[in-house]
């Protein structure tokens, strides 16, 4: 049971990683795999850590956990919050697509760590 976790844990950094590397590579031209792995588990550790401080919260919690994980993008990549927000968009659509395509083979739940909302 923990092998399974620890498997589907990486499975999903990795997918979240693509991501963020499909992102900073089409908005700030970065092409780093290893550095946007760093990023996805920095940015989940934020998202969870601020999402249980401040997630329970109504229409405020959910906002100020994006906003971290911005706060992640903004500081590891060059470029300011509009970068970032590019960066988190592309990722989000590529996260999406990739999770789709193994869901609908049933390689993998549509879930992945370090990209919001997937």
């Amino acid at each position: 049971m923990v092998l399974d976790t620890i498997i589907v844990f990486a499975v999903s950094l990795l997918i979240g990683a693509l991501g963020i590397y499909a992102g900073a590579r089409v908005i700030v031209d970065a092409d780093d795999y290893t550095y946007a792995i760093v990023t996805a588990l920095i940015g989940a550790i934020i998202w969870a850590v601020v999402g249980f401080f401040f997630g329970w919260i109504p229409l405020l919690g959910p906002l100020l956990v994006f906003i971290a994980y911005l706060a992640v993008i903004n500081a590891r990549y060059p470029g300011g919050w509009i970068e970032a927000i590019g960066i988190t968009f592309v990722a989000w659509l590529t996260v999406l697509v990739v999770l789709y395509v193994l869901a609908f083979f049933g390689v993998m739940t549509f879930e992945a760590v370090g990209v919001p909302g997937t």
